[in-house]
């Protein structure tokens, strides 16, 4: 399916398409744009970073979970709504006012990059997320070489951090949450450079 985006329209409006179309759509004030289909690497490696950040959550007793895409995230200060790959959230769900089944309170945001939104994820996005103030790590994954990008800042009003891995030998460390992830296993089945 070819993504598609409109103009002028309510959250309503929004939210009506949605539950009509039974379709994933983001808005950003006033716009609503329809999610295109990913490919296999794509939801290989949101499933395996859902899956490795869950396990060693566990691990550690955290009172942390992660949400797949199948969940809308709501930014007030941008009036947008959109699916992040993974979310991870420390203690309860908070839920947008006119939207309980969107959350509000994400720590840390991964995304899962493709050729079509790689400058959309590393730009806009990230500038919208960074209006969320709960919002402390931002993991950005290829899915065409083993590299993943983790920008941290300490807290709101900190600097951002950023920090490459690159290699499938490299450990990632997701420092708002304390864990680290191997590189291999987010890239478990997908093959690179096929």
């Amino acid at each position: 399916m070819k993504a598609y985006k409109l103009s002028g329209y309510t959250i309503l409006d929004y939210q009506e398409r949605e539950a009509s179309t039974g379709l994933k759509h983001e808005y950003h004030n006033g716009n609503i744009r329809a999610l295109a289909g990913g490919s296999l690497n794509h939801g290989l490696i949101g499933g395996n970073v859902s899956t490795s950040i869950t396990r060693s959550l566990e691990k550690n007793d955290s009172k942390c979970f992660t949400l797949n895409s199948d969940v809308k995230l709501h930014i007030e200060k941008t009036n947008s709504y959109v699916y992040p790959d993974t979310m991870v959230i420390c203690g309860a769900i908070e839920v947008a006012e006119n939207d309980k089944n969107a959350v509000t309170n994400p720590i840390l945001i991964v995304e899962v990059l493709s050729k079509s939104t790689a400058d959309y994820d590393r730009g806009d996005k990230f500038y919208i997320y960074r209006k969320i103030p709960t919002f402390k790590e931002y993991v950005l994954v290829e899915q065409d070489k083993y590299v993943v990008d983790v920008h941290y800042r300490k807290n709101k009003g900190a600097l951002w951090q950023i920090k490459r891995y690159s290699g499938k030998e490299e450990i990632i460390q997701l420092k708002s949450i304390d864990v680290k992830i191997k590189m291999e296993d987010l890239f478990k089945r997908v093959k690179i450079g096929e």
